[in-house]
């Protein structure tokens, strides 16, 4: 079973455009959604939550449509946790805790103090005398209070030192125990998704580039590094891409199938794939425009 699926869906704005966006989470799984700043990430969060209305396609969360009527019911199944904890900051732990009862079936107050004991939260100081790290910990305490099968972040761990990230990451590696639990997780710190996710959906200026199962990214690609001389050897069809140093030096994402194996490749990690991939992107946008330009005509 899914828990999310995306089916050709669009959604155009005055300067962007989710471009027929398809991917699906199965059941149990920790998917990373990952991008650059403005590749389309919280759009696609948003249009899953159905805060935005899309354009064209379908999109499925939990069995439910977020624009039916039905998925009132299905956000009881559903912890969000937005790049930023909005809550009212006159507000203290334990007013949030009282909203929160009269919000959710399954509000469970025991769950709730336990995670401000583990986090060290204060009962009763206002939000506002929060720091933002005590903040986030707050807001995920609150989105895992109430008994979620499915946990939506949107950069929930942005902006925090590493020691409060690895808490943070340790709340959630306790909720995917479960094999029925699974989280969609969009963030900038790869090191955490690597650490995390079973599979990496990657966005880029609002088309999926790939989402396919994280170890086995670095089986179908692997790293060159060598001079600009052995370089002009390598396959064309095999190069995702490619930079030049200064001093002469040539590193390459390639596709490890479509290279010989006299070419010795280094084992990439996310980070090298990512980057690559949109050097690669931009070097053929870059080239399409100028073929565009001259009429396809050498220069």
């Amino acid at each position: 079973m899914n828990v999310i699926e995306f089916s050709h869906v669009r959604k155009s704005f005055r300067d962007f455009a989710i471009k027929d966006l398809s991917f699906s989470v199965p059941e149990g799984t920790v998917c990373g959604l990952i991008g650059e700043n403005g590749a389309g990430k919280s759009t696609t969060i948003r249009l899953l939550m159905g805060a935005l209305r899309r354009d064209a396609g379908t999109v499925r969360v939990r069995n439910a449509d977020p624009a039916s009527a039905q998925f009132r019911y299905v956000k009881e199944d559903i912890g969000v946790v937005l790049d930023e904890a909005y809550f009212p900051e006159t507000l203290t732990a334990h007013q949030i805790q009282s909203v929160m009862r009269s919000t959710y079936r399954r509000w469970d107050d025991t769950f709730f103090a336990d995670g401000l004991h583990r986090f060290d939260l204060p009962e009763k100081k206002r939000v506002k005398e929060y720091s933002r790290g005590m903040r986030m910990k707050l807001a995920i305490v609150c989105a895992l209070s109430h008994a979620p099968k499915l946990l939506v972040l949107d950069e929930a761990t942005a902006g925090l030192d590493p020691v409060v990230r690895d808490e943070i990451l340790d709340m959630f590696y306790d909720f995917t125990r479960q094999e029925d639990h699974s989280i969609l997780i969009s963030s900038h710190i790869l090191s955490d998704l690597e650490k995390l996710c079973d599979e990496i959906a990657f966005l880029h200026d609002g088309e999926l580039l790939f989402c396919q199962d994280k170890d086995s990214l670095p089986d179908e690609y692997g790293l060159f590094a060598g001079t600009a001389q052995q370089a002009e050897h390598l396959p064309p069809e095999a190069v995702v891409g490619l930079e030049r140093s200064h001093y002469g030096g040539v590193r390459a994402l390639l596709k490890r199938e479509l290279v010989p194996a006299r070419f010795p490749l280094e084992r990439p990690n996310l980070e090298d794939i990512i980057l690559f991939m949109i050097k690669g992107v931009k070097a053929k946008s870059h080239t399409d425009t100028a073929e565009h330009i001259t009429g396809g005509m050498e220069l």
